[in-house]
């Protein structure tokens, strides 16, 4: 009894060994996929380690996919763009063209038709897809943005003020050459009034085309200051006492009236693309007034101004450089007709439909127009697309320059990985011959010592 005893425990003893060297031997067989680390009871230190190794992984590779995503948008963007700055350059150059006053009609039609052209290319290049998706369409993306009337229009004649005469007129206003600064034109008797929807006032067309100049000439650097110093000098009883050309500007009404509707909004008027949709006329201290309108193509948009973000990098996210796309009112900015004091909402066409009414007063040939409105509009236009254009690029290349720094992230992200969970191969190839030759010997040595039966025991 006692050997039998004494047998059973030696061959537990010796299959539990045995069991022991064969699990051995499994996990090594484990790790020659590259990692040392399978379970948590492997290392649980190290485990925990590579889990946050692996979350921190699987974060950069969606940043870079973010990043590689946003490049491509981006690149294509920037060469829509900058063939549309192309084209924009070349209507600059048009408009500069329409304007000598040499052209006849038959010279002012064939510059109409190069620019009309130059205008359907340039609205075919702001539908441009990638994929299906547009790219200046805001967060509308499958949603055709641009689209050309088919038939002409009438929309409010506005005045475009250049340099100069934003600086005297509307200095608040002025300082850049990437707004539109204008009035609204009107008529009475035959003659041309212009209207500044913010002041109400309405001055002649002499005024702002030539005699602010002699304002300026004495000294007055604003309308503001010189109807000021006229007012103070009646106040006083001492009109006689100031020039008299200066006098002559104030005394006939031609520096400054007023409509009489106080709550006035370009909006009661006109819809953001300047078409037309109430009454005509408006009550001015003159009198009355008719807007003056002319019969152009109009532009829509329909997209929204929601811009497209694209994560790069870990932590808060951040709109303002985390966007990839571009917009309507981004690219062509904003007019009287749907500027923040119009009423109206951003329309996203205003320069493009500035640019039409170019086209549609060159084919009309009034040179004069051309020669100040015309050309300050095409180069607004240009300078506005060109900022954007190059915004959209150093954007760009923000993204490229954080594309390489993920990259050197994720090879440390690896290293770290290896560091924790890697094997080394050379060891435990050695490793596993040495358990392997033992396990054998093992088998080979039990085979031969231990009793297949009870019978052969005995």
């Amino acid at each position: 009894m006692g050997i039998r005893m004494g047998s059973a425990q030696f061959m537990y003893n010796y299959q539990h060994a045995l069991n022991n060297a064969y699990q051995n031997q499994a996990k090594l067989y484990e790790q020659a996929d590259g990692s040392s680390i399978h379970r948590p009871s492997d290392n649980p230190m190290n485990y925990t380690k590579l889990l946050r190794s692996k979350v921190s992984d699987h974060e950069n590779e969606q940043y870079r996919a973010n990043v590689k995503a946003a490049a491509s948008w981006m690149n294509n963007s920037d060469a829509v763009m900058i063939h549309m700055t192309d084209i924009m350059k070349t209507l600059e150059e048009r408009s500069v063209s329409a304007a000598d006053e040499h052209n006849s009609q038959v010279d002012c039609e064939a510059i109409y038709k190069e620019m009309f052209s130059n205008m359907q290319e340039l609205i075919s290049a702001t539908n441009t897809q990638q994929g299906d998706r547009y790219l200046f369409a805001g967060q509308k993306d499958l949603t055709q943005p641009f689209s050309l009337s088919v038939d002409e229009r009438e929309r409010g004649l506005p005045k475009t003020l250049d340099r100069a005469q934003s600086n005297f007129f509307k200095p608040d206003s002025a300082g850049t050459n990437t707004k539109l600064v204008q009035m609204l034109t009107l008529e009475k008797d035959g003659e041309t009034f212009y209207l500044d929807t913010e002041t109400l006032n309405i001055y002649s067309k002499e005024l702002i085309d030539t005699k602010y100049k002699d304002l300026l000439s004495l000294g007055y650097e604003s309308i503001t200051a010189a109807a000021n110093a006229y007012d103070a000098a009646r106040s006083a009883g001492t009109l006689d006492d100031l020039d008299s050309t200066f006098r002559q500007i104030f005394d006939d009404g031609t520096a400054e009236g007023k409509i009489t509707d106080t709550n006035f909004k370009v909006s009661d008027y006109f819809d953001n693309q300047g078409c037309l949709t109430g009454g005509n006329t408006i009550t001015g201290d003159g009198g009355t007034y008719t807007f003056t309108t002319v019969s152009q193509y109009i532009v829509s948009y329909n997209g929204d101004e929601n811009l497209i973000s694209m994560v790069k990098l870990n932590g808060a996210t951040d709109p303002a450089s985390d966007t990839v796309n571009s917009t309507g009112a981004r690219m062509f900015g904003t007019d009287i007709f749907d500027d923040e004091n119009s009423g109206n909402e951003t329309s996203g066409t205003a320069m493009l439909n500035e640019l039409l009414c170019v086209c549609s007063k060159t084919q009309a040939g009034d040179l004069k127009w051309m020669s100040s409105d015309g050309v300050t509009i095409t180069d607004v236009s240009h300078s506005r697309l060109l900022v954007e254009e190059t915004r959209i690029g150093a954007r760009r290349q923000l993204y490229e320059s954080v594309e390489t720094m993920l990259e050197a992230h994720a090879d440390n992200i690896t290293e770290d990985i290896n560091n924790v969970s890697g094997t080394d191969i050379s060891r435990l190839a050695t490793r596993l011959m040495e358990l392997t030759t033992l396990y054998n010997m093992s088998l080979s040595m039990g085979g031969r010592i231990l009793p297949q039966s009870l019978a052969d025991y005995l």
